[in-house]
């Protein structure tokens, strides 16, 4: 019954019957002095100058806080391991040794000896359905004999050859025009407004490049094409270090992981750095990846102007994309933003044994 009420309700109700024990034992020991007027007594009859109900109330507070706290202690040494066990897993934990761990049986805690069972299952549902998340991510999926990846990655080298040989071809040819149009205005020697016009040209001009170059990095390449992660990864940071004024740090390690979670994390670092080349306006960016307690953990960090990330809209689709890629594979996506401050996104994905045969 205990569980199911607040710890605030039940100091409350301490108090309160505290409060009315007291002013009972007033009401009787005055009723037996005959003082008929007792609640006029409470009222006026002064200790030090403060009335004698005020201290009868802070008596009464006195043993509701007293109560929570004692509430707290017994909750904390009953429930304290259970909560840690529902903190490991929410993290994506499903094998750590806390959650596999089985709590001492007694009299005293069969409650809480029921609950841990039932944790226990939740754990060995959540891996099962990991493990069947990766297996099925991991098999084909056809379409008029093709794979879906497939198709995506003809049409992404489409539409970035299109690209490169139309619009940035021709952002290309009008930068160079424009830079002969400026040379010959300063030495025509034009008003200081037209050259300021130039220049905010040309401005446009460069950032339209960049957002260019950063689509182009996006759609090609989508594959590690026989590469390991660790390699392809890196591959991806020294292009974008060629083409792009930005200071990286990267830390990778060669992890080996299912082709499956291979492919999934390399396309989020795709999307990633996409996301920071067009959207945060960084000077710097950092990515970690790690193997840590049977868990892969990438971490992409930059110094970019941030967004609100409780607006419902906040980090456009390609953080949505991403969720829905890590979620595929059984993982978890954690985001911290602040408006100005960068951007830290963190993913985990837990490294599931496959299912036996016979389960």
């Amino acid at each position: 019954m205990m569980a199911k009420i607040s710890k605030g309700m039940l100091s409350f109700y301490v108090g309160l019957a505290a409060f009315l024990t007291l002013i009972l034992v007033m009401f009787s020991f005055l009723h037996a002095r005959k003082i008929s007027h007792w609640w006029k007594v409470l009222l006026e009859t002064r200790i030090f100058f403060i009335p004698l109900i005020l201290y009868i109330l802070v008596i009464a507070i006195g043993f509701g806080l007293l109560a929570f706290f004692l509430i707290s202690l017994f909750r904390r040494s009953l429930y304290g391991e259970i909560e840690e066990k529902l903190r490991v897993m929410a993290s994506g934990n499903y094998d750590s040794p806390i959650v596999t761990k089985e709590l001492p049986h007694s009299k005293e805690n069969h409650y809480v000896t029921r609950i841990d069972k039932d944790l226990q299952v939740i754990a060995s549902k959540m891996q099962e359905i990991s493990a069947e998340l990766q297996t099925l991510n991991n098999q084909p999926r056809l379409l008029e004999g093709q794979t879906k990846e497939e198709i995506l990655e003809i049409e992404r080298h489409r539409l970035a050859r299109e690209l490169h040989d139309s619009v940035s071809q021709q952002l290309f040819a009008a930068m160079m025009m424009l830079s002969a149009i400026t040379e010959k205005a300063k030495k025509d020697q034009v008003s200081e407004a037209q050259q300021k016009q130039l220049a905010m040209v040309t401005d446009i001009i460069n950032a339209s490049q960049s957002e260019m170059r950063a689509l182009l990095l996006h759609l090609r390449p989508v594959s590690l094409e026989g590469k390991s992660l660790r390699q392809g990864i890196e591959q991806l940071l020294k292009e974008l270090q060629s083409k792009i004024k930005i200071e990286l740090k990267w830390d990778v390690e060669d992890v080996s992981l299912p082709t499956a979670i291979e492919d999934q994390l390399f396309r989020v670092v795709q999307e990633l750095l996409s996301n920071t080349l067009r959207h945060a306006k960084a000077n710097e960016l950092e990515v970690y990846l790690h193997e840590i307690d049977q868990n892969v953990l990438l971490r992409v960090i930059d110094d970019g102007v941030g967004f609100d990330t409780s607006q419902p809209k906040a980090g456009s689709y390609g953080l949505m994309n991403i969720r829905e890629r890590i979620a595929a594979v059984g993982g978890m996506v954690k985001i911290i933003s602040f408006k100005g401050q960068g951007t830290s996104i963190e993913i985990k994905i837990p490294l599931i044994k496959p299912l036996a045969s016979g389960n």
